[in-house]
């Protein structure tokens, strides 16, 4: 098990549950709020358990790929998670299927997948270059277990960027 692996594969359910949302249409609202609430639990717990188990690592033993410091790269990770987090909460502000709920979802599409573009070019990169493989596979395990632990769902809270990176340095 290797945390890079676990992290794609959890992209691309996430790629994969927006294409659902889209290929259910409109006219459908119990399956659309069935697959958002299912795609919203994973986003959620997907970032917490990032910013617990994988990035305070990174922080340690990276060094930033294509021209940032590791320091900007999380920067800009926690302020990704902020943004996909928003427009998930917006979205639960809205009936499901309605233009304001479909608006808010395309956000979160689109926060989400310039994150998961930008995390996979650099920050797995930076990680796999770095981490041993015991690393890899012991942050894995913590991850799968958390991920599991929390199925059902987590309150998700925005966090500052500069506290996170003074926290986890």
């Amino acid at each position: 098990m290797d945390i890079t692996e676990l992290i794609l594969h959890d992209h691309h359910e996430q790629r994969r549950m927006f294409a659902f949302l889209e290929d259910i249409g409109g006219s459908n609202t119990e399956g659309l709020g069935a697959v958002w609430t299912r795609l919203r639990i994973l986003l959620e717990v997907h970032a917490e358990a990032e910013e617990q188990l994988f990035y305070p690592h990174l922080l340690k033993i990276g060094t930033g790929v294509g021209g940032e410091s590791v320091v900007e790269e999380v920067t800009d990770v926690i302020k990704d998670h902020n943004d996909i987090r928003d427009a998930t909460r917006e979205a639960g502000e809205h009936e499901v299927g309605s233009d304001d709920w479909w608006k808010a979802v395309t956000a979160a599409n689109k926060a989400n997948s310039d994150h998961m573009a930008e995390e996979e070019r650099e920050d797995l990169t930076d990680f796999r270059h770095h981490a041993s493989l015991q690393l890899r596979h012991d942050i894995a395990v913590a991850f799968a277990m958390f991920e599991a632990e929390h199925a059902a769902g987590i309150e998700a809270k925005d966090k500052d960027p500069k506290r996170y990176i003074e926290q986890n340095s």
